[in-house]
């Protein structure tokens, strides 16, 4: 009996070592992660690998990162580069996707309407090319689904390359570089979906990352400043992001140009393309519907609007508050708009586009 008591005792006192053992390694466990944790959490910059690992359902805000997809064929890349640079795209060999759609200058052309072949004018401002794979669709009308089917109506509008695919493939196809590429990446070398497929993977590539505002929503609280943090709290306070949201700031959906009041009363119709994507539906509410623009580059991209009639991007602020919103917005107000739009531009091939923009 008395042995049964020792034993008892003995074992409720390795018990008793066992927990205080556990205790005191959960208390220091305790310890290590507030010692970790402690310090100005607005400022804390948690580091780069726990940073990647942020996903956008983790950000409760309204804009997210733009991030590199993680996979993209490099090779189709290249070969789309080439093709988007070529001028036999067009049909007197003078006109390049690049020439509407200049990397170094933001991705446009910097005019109020586009110019084509034979210094023919278009009918509608150029958007950047940059973030184009983020956009629900393309073209101020959306009338190309794709960055694939977007790739032939400039070829062949007579306004713009004024070509066709037969031409395109036959002077493509005598280039023994390209003949070797194509062999290279498709089973059926030069076609015309094949030269749609390498422009478009191209255009996929042109992600504008890095920006100071995608590093601030990734936790660098320190990547913007106070005034433009301000901005941006304006920006979501007068509603602006009731259009202008996602990664591309835009581009996910059609908005009537004038919700509170008709810009077109008090602006004459110069052409067709003011109908919008009427044109394209046929449907009567989607008169003066377009496209919502990106505003990731909205900073370097000027003149504004489908028109291209704001000259200034103050202009533009000015022009959506009184037509989008209903609101006159101050000027220190705008002022304060712009700074944080000049934090949305990101980085190309790893430069700041607002540096590449002013080379």
């Amino acid at each position: 009996m008395n042995q049964g008591r020792d034993n008892k005792k003995l074992n409720t006192k390795k018990n008793w070592g066992i927990n205080f053992t556990i205790i005191a390694v959960v208390l220091a466990a305790a310890i290590a992660l507030l010692l970790n944790n402690s310090g100005d959490k607005e400022s804390s910059i948690p580091p780069l690998h726990e940073r990647e690992r942020v996903t956008s359902k983790m950000i409760h805000e309204p804009i997210q990162p733009i991030r590199m997809p993680d996979h993209i064929d490099r090779k189709k890349v290249k070969l789309g580069d080439h093709l988007f640079h070529d001028v036999r795209l067009s049909v007197d060999n003078t006109i390049s996707c690049a020439t509407c759609h200049d990397l170094a200058s933001a991705g446009d052309d910097g005019l109020r309407i586009a110019v084509g072949i034979n210094g023919v004018e278009g009918s509608v401002n150029t958007p950047t090319v940059f973030n184009s794979g983020l956009q629900i669709a393309q073209f101020w009308d959306g009338r190309a689904e794709t960055l694939e089917e977007q790739a032939t109506i400039p070829i062949h509008n007579p306004k713009e390359m004024g070509s066709s695919w037969s031409q395109v493939v036959g002077k493509i196809g005598k280039d023994p570089a390209y003949l070797a590429t194509f062999s290279q990446l498709y089973n059926d070398a030069i076609t015309a979906k094949n030269i749609q497929d390498a422009i478009a993977t191209f255009e996929r590539s042109l992600l504008t990352v890095n920006s100071p505002f995608d590093r601030f929503l990734l936790g660098d609280k320190n990547a913007i400043s106070s005034e433009e943090k301000e901005g941006y709290r304006l920006f979501k306070d007068y509603g602006c992001t009731s259009c202008h949201q996602g990664a591309a700031v835009g581009g996910n959906m059609f908005q009537q140009f004038g919700v509170f009041r008709d810009y077109f009363t008090d602006h004459p119709i110069e052409n067709r393309a003011d109908f919008g994507r009427y044109n394209i539906t046929g449907s009567e509410e989607d008169r003066w519907k377009f496209k919502v623009p990106s505003l990731r580059l909205v900073t370097l991209t000027a003149p504004y609007f489908h028109n291209g009639r704001a000259k200034t991007l103050e202009q533009a602020v000015k022009i959506m508050g009184k037509y989008q919103l209903g609101r006159e917005i101050p000027d220190h107000d705008v002022t304060l708009i712009i700074k944080f739009l000049e934090t949305l531009a990101g980085e190309y091939q790893g430069k700041p586009l607002r540096e590449f923009h002013e080379d």
